[in-house]
């Protein structure tokens, strides 16, 4: 169970639209790099396609975080780099299958001129907190 505290909507703040303006909470903080549509042969996932980038990537996130013995509802923060802003409502709908809606991470997004590779359109990077006492694997 996540030690962590979500606020979407502090007082004398607008409302987010699908995320917590503030998240908190105490142990061990497990950062992962930037993830993209990259499988594990290092080879591009849905070229031209928002939708499938996207899953890959959040699958990718799903692997990182299993790694250091986490969940999704371990992560506090989300930080999206996209070359479009015309693929967010792909990105949303695959972080929305990973995510508890009741328990929105921050989240800041970005447009960026390129990724790593031409054909990338997705980047997401994100931090968690382990609960105290629980130590990455």
């Amino acid at each position: 169970m996540s030690s962590l505290t979500y606020v979407t909507t502090p007082e004398g703040l607008a409302p987010g639209n699908g995320y917590s303006h503030v998240v908190w909470g105490q142990g061990s903080i497990v950062a992962i790099s930037g993830q993209v549509a990259l499988d594990a042969n290092g080879e591009v996932v849905g070229e031209d396609d928002p939708a499938a980038q996207a899953e890959q990537v959040f699958a990718n996130l799903a692997r990182c975080l299993e790694e250091a013995g986490a969940t999704f509802g371990d992560v506090a923060k989300f930080t999206f780099f996209v070359t479009d802003l015309a693929v967010m409502p792909a990105l949303r709908a695959a972080r929305d299958r990973y995510i508890d809606p009741e328990r929105l991470p921050a989240c800041s997004a970005v447009r960026v001129a390129g990724l790593v590779r031409p054909e990338l359109l997705i980047e997401v990077e994100a931090l968690a907190v382990l609960p105290a006492g629980a130590a990455p694997r």
